[in-house]
C-alpha cells in the first residue's frame, strides 16, 4: 500500500495505490494476474478502457509489465508474463488521482512505504516482551484510519459471519463512535499519534445532536449511507446468509457512547494532546443532553435488537461522561452547568448500586431487567465507578470466571434477550476487559495467564476477528477487528502501568491514573 506520497508530503488524501512485486528468485516462473472488478456488490457490470499496458474502469486504472487481455464477456482483466531468475514485475491498482499524478518507481516506492512504517512503530513507548504484538496492533489500527479525515472503521469488512452458515452477518465499515474514542485512547496510551486532531475535527464535524442524541455509527465519508440492506446476489462466506451492506444499529439509542467520547477526549487533554475548549459548545450540550437523558433505556453496548432496557453499563458510562466534563469545566473554567451534572452524576452511581446489582448472581447484572452476567461491567473498576478490589468487583469478576469464560476467553453473556437467532464465540475485547478487572483487583499473575493464553490465538499475522471459539481457536465475524485489537494493546500496557511486565511512559500512565483509564492503580501488587 503505497505510502510514498503521504511520507513526502505529510498529509494528503490516502494513499491511492496497491502495488504488488513479483519476483523470480530461481529459475522460471509463469506468472498471471486476473483482475475480476465487480463494481457496486457486483449489480453493475465494469466498462474497461484500454491504454497500453494501462486499463481503466469506473475510478481505478490498473497497470502491469506489459498489456492486459480484456474479456468483456467475463468481465475479466488477465496480463501473462514469464520471469527468470533476477526478474521483477510488477503489477499496480490506483484511483483515478492517483494514476495520474507521477509516482516513484514500485521498488522505490517499498522502500519508502517499509521505512514510514518503521519509524512510525518506533515510536511506541512500551517496551517489553508484548512490544511486538503492541505494535502489530498498533499498525492495524491505523490502516483502518482514512486520513483525510480522521474517521476510524471498526473493521475493513462485512458480513463475515460470526457462526458459518448463520445469519450473524454485519457490516462493520464503519465509524462507530465508541470504538473510534477507545482506539484514540490505545494509541496514545502506547505513545503514538503526534497529531490526533483529524479525530476530533472529525467528531465535531460528523456528530451533530438531535433531540434523539448521537448516532452512534457514521459512515467514513458523508455521501455513503448506513441504511442497512441485503445483497441476495451473493452466496455469503461459507454459505452465509444473509450478506449486509449498512447497519441498522445506526439508529439505536446507546448510551453509553457518550462516556467514550467524553473519555477519550478527557485523557487526550490530560496528556497534554488536546485543547477540548474549540468544541466545548458540543461538548457542553452533550453534557446537558446526558443530564436530561440518563434515566432512558436504550440498546446496549451489544445493540440488541431484542427491545430496550436499562443496561448497568450504559448508566455507568454516562456517569463517566459526567465526570470526565465536570473535570474538564472545572480545571479549564469552562462554561456549563457544572453542578447539574454533579448532582445527576451522583443520582447515577445510587441509582446503579441500587438497581443494578443482584444477589443472586453475586454481580452486577446486564440491566435493571434481567438477571445475567455481562462482561461489559467489567470495565466498572476502569473507569473508577468502582474500587477494583471493592466486595461487588471482586465478586463480579468471580461470577464472570466461572460462569462466562471457557478455556481462558470470555463471552460477553449468555442466553441474553438479543432478537437474533445464532449462536457466537467468545469476544476477544470481553476477555481483555476481564484482565484489567483483575489487574485492577490486584490478581495481576492471573490476569497474565489470560492475556498469554489470548495471545497464543492470535492469527500467523498476529491479527485478531472479533471473536474466538474456544475449542477450536476459529477466528469469527469481521477480520481484523479494531475492538480486539484495542483491547491487546491495553491489556499490554495495562500489565506493564501496573508494575508486572514492562515499561510504559510515565507520563502516559500518571494520565491513564487520573483520568481513570487501563489497569494501574494496583502498582506492585504481584499475587
Amino acid at each position: 500500500m503505497d505510502i510514498a506520497r503521504v511520507a513526502r508530503f505529510r498529509r494528503l488524501p490516502a494513499p491511492g495505490r496497491i502495488v504488488r512485486i513479483a519476483e523470480c528468485t530461481d529459475g522460471k516462473a509463469e506468472i498471471v494476474s486476473t483482475c475480476l472488478p465487480r463494481p457496486d456488490y457486483a449489480r453493475r457490470h465494469p466498462e474497461f478502457a484500454r491504454r497500453g499496458d494501462r486499463v481503466t474502469f469506473g475510478t481505478f486504472t490498473i497497470a502491469g509489465p506489459t498489456a492486459w487481455q480484456v474479456d468483456t464477456p467475463g468481465r475479466a482483466l488477465t496480463c501473462r508474463i514469464t520471469l527468470h531468475a533476477g526478474d521483477a514485475a510488477a503489477f499496480t491498482l490506483a484511483t483515478e488521482e492517483d494514476a495520474a499524478l507521477p509516482q516513484l518507481a514500485p521498488e522505490d516506492a517499498l522502500k519508502v512505504t517499509t521505512d514510514y512504517w518503521r519509524r512510525w512503530s518506533g515510536a511506541c513507548t512500551y517496551e517489553g516482551p508484548y512490544r511486538d504484538i503492541v505494535i502489530r496492533s498498533a499498525l492495524t489500527l491505523q490502516l483502518m484510519t482514512y486520513a483525510p479525515s480522521g474517521a476510524i472503521v471498526a473493521a475493513p469488512t462485512t458480513s463475515l459471519p460470526e457462526t458459518f452458515g448463520g445469519g450473524r452477518n454485519w457490516d462493520y465499515r464503519f465509524t462507530w463512535i465508541r470504538d473510534a474514542s477507545f482506539t484514540l485512547y490505545a494509541l496514545l496510551l502506547a505513545g503514538y499519534l503526534d497529531d490526533e486532531r483529524p479525530f476530533f475535527d472529525w467528531l465535531v464535524r460528523t456528530v451533530r445532536l438531535k433531540g434523539t442524541g448521537i448516532s452512534i455509527l457514521y459512515p467514513v465519508v458523508p455521501e455513503s449511507g448506513t441504511a442497512e440492506a441485503i445483497l441476495e446476489n451473493f452466496r455469503g462466506y461459507r454459505d452465509s446468509r444473509p450478506v449486509r451492506i449498512g447497519n441498522g444499529a445506526a439508529t439505536q439509542k446507546q448510551l453509553d457512547v457518550y462516556g467514550e467520547v467524553m473519555g477519550a477526549i478527557q485523557f487526550a487533554w490530560r496528556i497534554g494532546k488536546y485543547d477540548p475548549t474549540p468544541i466545548w459548545e458540543t461538548v457542553r450540550q452533550m453534557l446537558d443532553w446526558v443530564a436530561d437523558h440518563w434515566r432512558d433505556r436504550g440498546s446496549g453496548i451489544w445493540e440488541v435488537r431484542g427491545g430496550v432496557r436499562h443496561f448497568v453499563y450504559s448508566k455507568a458510562m454516562t456517569w463517566f461522561a459526567l465526570t470526565c466534563g465536570i473535570e474538564i469545566a472545572e480545571s479549564m473554567q469552562l462554561p456549563g452547568d457544572v453542578d447539574r451534572w454533579r448532582r445527576e452524576r451522583d443520582l447515577i452511581r445510587e441509582e446503579v448500586f441500587e438497581k443494578g446489582w443482584s444477589d443472586d448472581l453475586g454481580a452486577f447484572k446486564q440491566s435493571y431487567e434481567d438477571e445475567l452476567l455481562d462482561a461489559a461491567n467489567l470495565r466498572l473498576s476502569s473507569i473508577n465507578f468502582i474500587a477494583g478490589d471493592d466486595p461487588r468487583m471482586l465478586s463480579t469478576i468471580d461470577a464472570t470466571l466461572e460462569h462466562l469464560v471457557v478455556d481462558g476467553l470470555c463471552y460477553r453473556y449468555i442466553d441474553a434477550p438479543e432478537g437474533v437467532g445464532g449462536e457466537e464465540a467468545s469476544f476477544v475485547v470481553c476477555t481483555t476487559w476481564l484482565i484489567n478487572a483483575l489487574i485492577h483487583a490486584g490478581r495481576v499473575k492471573e490476569a497474565n495467564r489470560l492475556f498469554q493464553n489470548l495471545l497464543a490465538r492470535a492469527s500467523p499475522l498476529g491479527l485478531y476477528a472479533e471473536e474466538l471459539e474456544p475449542r477450536t481457536g476459529i477466528h469469527r465475524g469481521n477480520f481484523p477487528q479494531s475492538l480486539s485489537h484495542i483491547g491487546i494493546i491495553n491489556a499490554a500496557v495495562s500489565l506493564a502501568h501496573a508494575g508486572y511486565v514492562g515499561t510504559v511512559s510515565p507520563h502516559h500512565a500518571a494520565a491513564a491514573d487520573a483520568a481513570g483509564h487501563g489497569g494501574g492503580g494496583q502498582r506492585g501488587r504481584r499475587t
